[in-house]
């Protein structure tokens, strides 16, 4: 990561908040407002992106349809967000793949531990056949889903105790992880003791030692200020995260056509944007880990990690069913 590329990320968030300055609501209500709820930070570029959807959204619909962004778990963990976004009482909502699993649960098959090589692997598999058998079983369940995923990145995992370098070090760890099955089935077949807690709840879990490790991609570990409680980064990618952006199926079924347009095309483009700023801000955080952060920072031969899991990968398998499977593998070789 340059210098120059770090600097246009940061120029880029910058002139993002610069410019809500300047997106005046129209002097008339709008027609219709929606509410957009997500669990991550102001400066976190899925928020930053957001904003931008909300300001095209502001002008492109001449102020017919405004959305009020409530970042950082404001409305509850995303749980609560869930809930909320299948119900109505909120329009939009921006969640990773396995809090949509306890609805939906092929959106959980992006958690697979150590599937994907690198993002662009992973973003072919869900543009492709693989997210759109996704968003079909997402869809059915209440929401409408866009089409092009948000990115979260690969997942490292953290410690206050001492680094992870072998799967050894994994052993009786107690580690937090998302609310979520896939998570709590993966590092107990690593052999630690997973711990599901909210993200709103995991800066204070982690200080006061109720666990003593997390795995997060470094963007949130940045974003949350976790390296104030964690002082080891290994670096496992151990997972592959995305954010799925859904709407309540029918507050956008309420919109014009128009309006269903604009929201749509917003959402999408600001997707790439969202995926470059993903990209260049977990590889810049990788060296401003240790050299801004003071963390230790190691990689991880993830070989023997991935050997071990040959009974998650055919418990997984089983679940998902062979048809989600295969077209898993059909993105990234076999699994076994």
């Amino acid at each position: 990561m340059t210098r120059s590329s770090r600097g246009r990320f940061i120029a880029a968030s910058a002139a993002t908040f610069g410019s809500i300055a300047f997106v005046r609501a129209p002097a008339r209500a709008a027609q219709f407002n929606f509410k957009w709820g997500h669990a991550t930070q102001l400066n976190h570029p899925l928020h930053v992106n957001a904003v931008r959807v909300k300001n095209e959204v502001l002008a492109r619909s001449k102020g017919r349809l405004a959305i009020t962004i409530y970042p950082n778990n404001q409305l509850g963990g995303d749980p609560n967000m869930l809930q909320q976004s299948r119900s109505g009482a909120l329009e939009l909502y921006a969640g990773y793949g396995g809090i949509f699993a306890s609805v939906a649960p092929i959106a959980g098959i992006e958690g697979i531990g150590f599937a994907f090589k690198n993002q662009a692997q992973a973003l072919a598999a869900f543009d492709g056949a693989l997210g759109a058998t996704v968003r079909k079983e997402m869809d059915a369940k209440g929401w409408v889903t866009f089409e092009r995923p948000w990115v979260n990145g690969f997942r490292q995992i953290t410690t206050s105790i001492k680094p992870i370098r072998v799967v050894a070090d994994l052993e009786g760890l107690k580690i937090r992880t998302p609310p979520t099955k896939i998570w709590v089935d993966l590092f107990k077949e690593l052999g630690a003791a997973p711990t599901p807690i909210a993200a709103s709840e995991m800066y204070t879990a982690l200080q006061t030692h109720v666990v003593d490790a997390q795995e997060n991609p470094f963007t949130i570990l940045e974003t949350y200020r976790l390296y104030e409680v964690q002082k080891y980064v290994s670096v496992t990618n151990h997972m592959w995260s995305n954010f799925w952006l859904v709407a309540n199926a029918d507050a956008y079924k309420s919109l014009p056509p128009d309006l269903q347009t604009i929201l749509r095309d917003a959402m999408n483009k600001y997707a790439l944007t969202n995926r470059r700023e993903m990209e260049l801000s977990n590889a810049s955080l990788a060296e401003k880990m240790s050299r801004v952060y003071r963390m230790q920072v190691n990689q991880v031969d993830t070989a023997p990690f991935r050997a071990r899991l040959k009974p998650f990968y055919a418990r997984e398998k089983a679940d998902f069913g062979n048809d989600a499977w295969s077209l898993l593998e059909r993105s990234v070789g076999t699994l076994s």
